[in-house]
């Protein structure tokens, strides 16, 4: 039995030392330009879009306030989600203009009926 395995040649070499890392390289190339590549340009939009927020602007929080821009500092924003009420929020959690969440309800039109009446 051991003839056997004395008389097979050795396996030969496949693609080479650099062959071997060509799938893995393209795996990477195809991960940067259908992942990275547009979450740092989305970065990079969001980014833009907090530096040019301003008095008056109607947005919308990662927590799903809508609010209209009433003061401004570098870390914090001031909302007024309705008459006289106003809100503090980090101005990292403004995640973009009311207008493109998809509202079509304004907050003073919008209304909620709980139970059968």
């Amino acid at each position: 039995m051991t003839g056997i395995a004395y008389a097979a040649d050795a396996a030969p070499a496949v693609g080479g030392g650099f062959g071997a890392f060509i799938p893995l390289i393209l795996i990477f190339v195809v991960f940067y330009f259908l992942l990275i590549r547009p979450q740092q340009k989305k970065a990079k939009e969001h980014q833009q879009f907090l530096s040019n927020l301003k008095k008056g602007d109607a947005v919308i929080t990662s927590g799903g306030l809508y609010g209209t821009v009433t003061g401004l500092t570098d870390t914090v924003v001031t909302l007024e989600i309705a008459d006289n009420v106003r809100v503090k929020v980090a101005r990292a959690y403004v995640i973009g203009p009311e207008k493109a969440a998809g509202s079509d309800a304004s907050a003073e039109g919008a209304s909620c009926k709980i139970g059968g009446g």
